[in-house]
């Protein structure tokens, strides 16, 4: 879900403290996207927030999707059905238990707790997930009303080739009507079906389908969005329409990697509530990100749906928890700075990832050091896929239960709760 950075990118301005709360009440509303339970609303200051049942809501996130040392991740939500010792609960959301003392084995003190504890602990209050593969609705909903966590919904709009119908050899054609019919239905049979489930927080379309792949011209997720951004855009907007028709209640945005989409959406894409940005910067935040919307002439909130650094520190061979910190506080903040009550379009952010995925690259029982690493802006100049989580699974053998909460989890805990 990443894209390969070619440039480190060092904005000081984005380390800073950060104003203790983020709600931005005393402000007067000029705009506002949408009318139902979840609200965008614009201050006379400039600045966006999200607003769910009138309260102030700032999206403190994770991406999750933990796989099973020794399985490929084949499809989203695979651990909603997760119950390797046939107990009939599931694995990953009540029986995770944390390694304390780093040996590989559950002790006595080391209870199951489940990861959607060990999330509401952090102070997490959104998931994001993608339709429509193994979602468990009974799960979701006990993850609301017990654990106070909501879910962003995605749906890949032929991400992947995802919903389009196309073969991975043609890829997704945004001019194919075909391709744009099946996407669609894909999209209506969601919203139909989930609108009304309390969870709900927003609606996602689509996941970096504008980045740009390894090839000239060619884009990263097999979509031809990048090569045809007008006919994206207004696809986009059409889908964004008809969500907005059967939903009143979640806002609608779009997932993208670069932000040379931006001029496209002015042009086309009204409908759209939010903007979101996988975006791996490095430890200083973001940039010029939270302003160029506006810039070009598209004010809308910004969501980060991706951010994050890894743990392996592939100069010394060894594992720095300290750094990946350094790289989420530096992140958060920067987030959190550029929020409403600053006049900013922030809007929150999804850390990626919630657990290291031994499954990205190489051996699918080996946590790999080497061939999942690409160049981006950590200390050792690489970021390296299996090691993203803001926890881990030790040696692997105890996968799916065992959970070691890294220095990342710990900053969050400490971050997320003050407010």
């Amino acid at each position: 879900m990443k894209i390969i950075l070619s440039f480190f990118c060092c904005w000081i301005f984005g380390v800073g403290l950060i104003p203790a709360a983020y709600p931005a009440q005393k402000l007067k509303i000029v705009e506002q996207r949408g009318k139902g339970r979840v609200r965008l609303v614009k201050y006379d200051n400039g600045g966006w927030q999200i607003l769910v049942d009138n309260n102030p809501y700032f999206i403190k996130g994770l991406c999750t999707d933990p796989i099973k040392v020794g399985e490929r991740l084949t499809a989203s939500n695979m651990w909603m059905n997760y119950d390797y010792n046939h107990n009939g609960i599931n694995d990953v959301a009540y029986e995770s238990w944390v390694d304390k003392n780093g040996n590989n084995i559950q002790d006595k003190d080391e209870p199951a707790v489940g990861d959607f504890q060990l999330m509401k602990e952090m102070g997490a209050n959104t998931l994001r997930i993608y339709h429509p593969d193994n979602i468990n609705k009974e799960l979701l909903r006990d993850l609301y009303k017990k654990y106070g966590i909501m879910v962003m919904m995605g749906n890949f709009l032929g991400a992947y080739t995802r919903g389009s119908g196309a073969s991975w050899e043609e890829g997704t054609d945004y001019t194919n009507s075909k391709h744009l019919e099946s996407m669609l239905e894909d999209v209506r049979k969601m919203v139909v079906e989930f609108k009304d489930e309390p969870y709900i927080l927003m609606w996602l379309l689509g996941n970096e389908n504008d980045a740009v792949g390894s090839k000239e011209n060619s884009t990263f997720n097999n979509t031809n969005a990048r090569q045809r951004p007008g006919e994206f855009a207004r696809f986009v907007n059409k889908v964004a329409e008809m969500i907005h028709q059967l939903d009143k209640n979640h806002p609608v945005g779009v997932s993208n990697a670069l932000e040379a989409m931006l001029p496209y959406y002015k042009k086309y894409t009204p409908a759209i509530d939010f903007l979101g940005f996988n975006s791996y910067t490095g430890p200083y935040g973001f940039g010029a990100l939270f302003r160029k919307p506006k810039f070009f002439g598209f004010d809308r909130a910004v969501v980060i749906t991706e951010y994050g650094g890894d743990s392996w520190d592939s100069r010394k061979q060894k594992e720095d928890e300290d750094f990946q910190a350094f790289y989420h506080k530096g992140a958060w903040r920067d987030m959190a700075k550029n929020s409403a009550a600053s006049g900013g379009c922030s809007v929150g952010g999804f850390v990626y990832n919630w657990l290291d995925g031994w499954w990205f690259c190489g051996k699918l029982d080996e946590h790999d050091t080497v061939i999942g690493a690409w160049q981006g802006p950590m200390n050792d100049a690489w970021v390296n896929d299996e090691w993203l989580g803001v926890c881990s699974q030790g040696d692997g053998k105890n996968s799916p239960f065992l959970r070691r909460l890294k220095k990342a989890y710990y900053f969050y805990k400490e971050e997320w709760n003050k407010n």
